[in-house]
This record gives C-alpha cells, structure tokens and sequence, in this order.
C-alpha cells in the first residue's frame, strides 16, 4: 500500500532534477556561473541565535521529500513535534547555477540568503566551500553522522564532511520506450545510431551528458584526465546535434519529450524514470551503459548568513536516524546516503530495498563514476565549450 501511494505522490510531481528547460538560459546560467569565481575576503559566519529562535528555512528541489496527499511532509510534521522547530520548506531550487545566481551576492557579503540550510549537487557544494560561503558543520549536534556511508565520508571537495552532508544521490544513464525499441539499449553509442535521429534527448547537466560520452571513450571522468579528453566528448556532443542525431538538451522537461515521443531514448536522471513509469505503467527502461554512468548527491550546507545553524544540524541529524531516511528513500526512489536504511526499507517495502536505484550494491557502483571536481579555471573553460554547443540548439 505504501508503494503504491508512493508511485501516485511521485506521478503528480515533476521531477527533483528539475533544470532550466532551454538551452538559451542553460547558457546564460552557465555564463553566470563562470563568471562569479568569488572574492578574495572570505565572509564571516553569522551568530548563532537558534537556542532563542526554533525556526528554520529549508531550501530544496521539487519532489525531493515525502509528501502526503494534502502537501504535507509526514516526517518534517514528526521533526517539528520532537525538537520543537518550526520549519519553512521552500522548493526553491531549480538549477545549481540558478539558484546560485540568485544567492551568490549576498552570500559573497556573508548575508541571510533566506535558507538556514540549502541542498545543492556535488560540484556547487565544492564552489560555495571554495569561497567561504557555507559554515562549519558541529558535529557533535550530528550524532548520526556516524551513518553516513563509507564511501561518502571524504569527498575531495570536503574531508571529513566538516562543511557539508548528503541529502540524496543518483545516477545519469540511459533510457529508452521499450514499445519502440523491444531490443533496448546498451551503451551510449546506441544513441548514434541512424533509425533514431531526430528522437534522441540529453541532458543539460554538462557533468552527466559530457561525462557519459567521456565514459564511453574510455576516459575516468573521476580521474586527471585531460582538457583534450574533455574536448573530443563536447566534439562528439557538438556532431550530433549539429547533425540532428540529438533532438533536444533539455532539463526537466526532457520528460515531456519521452511521454509524447518526440523523443525514444534519451540520457536521463534514475529516479525520473521511475515518475513516468508511475504514471504511464511501466513504459521505459532504465540503464548503466556498459562503459559506465555518472552518479551525484546533493548535500545540504548551511549558508555563511544563516543565524540557525544548529537547528539546522538538528535536521541533518533527524534524517539520518535509518528509518526516517527510508521513508523518504522510499517516496523520492534515489539513493539514501543512510546507513541501516535498507534494514529499515524491509519494514516499509521489502521490493523497494532489493531496488539497485536506492541501496545499490559493490557491483552496482562499480559501474559509475563521479564527474570530478573542477578548478574554477577548467569550469569556466569547460563550461563555455558546453556553452558553445547550447547556442547552437
């Protein structure tokens, strides 16, 4: 019964991943992000009010908690009636470099951006850290740390999480309409071929649409590989849309395009994928291409403005008590960051817990890579070759 209100809940939702819908202002957002690189006086945290203040503003993507039929947040309900803190939840963010457009001057003067906590993808994280714009995390207000998962302890962009903890990951791969195409797909390759020009979508996330045909080449986008790696995959990129192999880069209304067939495959976000199986039964197959996918997390980060950053540690603490991140595993269907959450799942769904796209395993995650963290040099660099191909759609 709880999977099944789940499929409802997420098949009346657009997706979390939502991006901006056209190249023209992916673009301009990319251009905007190149070029913020920060200042070179780094702001000073705000003072910490919130043993006087029980609020607190939360600031994150669409569809990315559990939700009850009337709007609201069954286990942000819960949070409130045991620590006492009223919390906002905004879904206010729709892109990285949107988002970060919006926030980056008053963060850079070390101002309320209007969000004590904030969710934001790997590489933004590593930006926003870069410049002194988040806070120390205390971790002893974060007892439960202790369940984050090994392999997300030390990221290279924050050792030891001092500054940031996960919310949720995923993965970027491939999918496809099974009615149109019964023989499926194995590789990014297949994309290319002839009988499905003009039907193809990708993505406006440089990471997972450059870093899947780099993976494809062979190149380990985790790695040092090189700015002439990088150049072949945006050569690639650029040859098929100027070909008209690639019909649409697109956000989050890549969806669309799936659902009406403009487009029959596409580089896709796992857990979308699940949406419009929700609602359309079961139309589409997701996969790991055979060369490899790219998987991300968002994170939360407590702004340098915020004057409630141990009530916000009181919220990263709450979701990570293993059975309230199953829950929201099992409504938003993307990997928990949780330790003892999958223990948890046998209790809620037992199918939902045996699902590679929420607890995958050793085998599973070998067949992924994280896009490695960017100088700002190399994502100014990067990000206008990207930038270059958008124009042209």
């Amino acid at each position: 019964m709880i999977r099944k209100l789940v499929q409802q809940a997420r098949a009346s939702q657009v997706s979390r991943r939502a991006l901006l819908a056209s190249g023209g202002s992916v673009a301009a957002a990319l251009a905007l992000a190149a070029c913020s690189t920060g200042g070179s006086t780094k702001p000073t945290a705000a003072a910490d009010t919130s043993d006087s203040d029980k609020t607190l503003t939360w600031a994150n993507w669409a569809a990315y908690i559990d939700e009850a039929d009337d709007g609201s947040y069954p286990t942000l309900d819960r949070f409130t009636e045991q620590t006492g803190i009223d919390v906002t939840y905004l879904v206010d963010v729709d892109d990285n470099n949107s988002y970060y457009g919006k926030v980056k001057d008053q963060l850079a003067l070390g101002q309320d951006i209007g969000a004590d906590t904030v969710c934001l993808t790997d590489w933004m994280v590593a930006r926003l850290i870069n410049f002194g714009y988040t806070q120390e995390l205390d971790h002893a207000n974060i007892p439960n740390i202790g369940n984050l998962i090994a392999s997300l302890q030390n990221p290279d962009f924050d050792e030891g999480r001092t500054m940031s903890l996960p919310w949720q990951g995923g993965f970027a791969g491939i999918c496809w309409n099974k009615e149109k195409l019964p023989n499926g797909l194995k590789s990014v390759n297949d994309l290319w071929n002839p009988e499905l020009k003009g039907r193809v979508g990708v993505l406006s996330e440089m990471r997972d649409t450059i870093g899947l045909i780099m993976l494809q080449e062979g190149v380990d986008i985790s790695g040092d590989f090189s700015d002439d790696d990088f150049s072949t995959g945006i050569d690639i990129f650029r040859e098929q849309v100027e070909s008209g192999q690639i019909r649409n880069v697109k956000g989050n209304s890549y969806l669309e395009d799936l659902t009406n067939e403009d487009t029959l495959a596409a580089i896709v976000w796992s857990g979308d994928i699940t949406v419009i199986n929700a609602e359309a039964g079961d139309k589409w197959e997701f996969a790991i291409p055979e060369a490899g996918g790219t998987i991300w997390n968002d994170n939360f980060v407590v702004p340098i403005g915020s004057t409630r950053k141990a009530n916000a540690e009181a919220l990263m603490n709450y979701y990570y008590e293993p059975e309230v991140a199953a829950e929201v595993a099992a409504w938003v269907n993307y990997i928990t960051p949780v330790e003892g959450a999958k223990e948890a799942m046998q209790a809620i769904d037992p199918e939902l817990a045996e699902n590679q796209l929420i607890f995958p395993d050793e085998e599973t995650l070998a067949t992924v890579k994280s896009f490695r963290t960017l100088t700002s040099e190399q994502q100014q660099k990067y990000g206008a070759e990207f930038q270059s191909v958008l124009l042209g759609v």
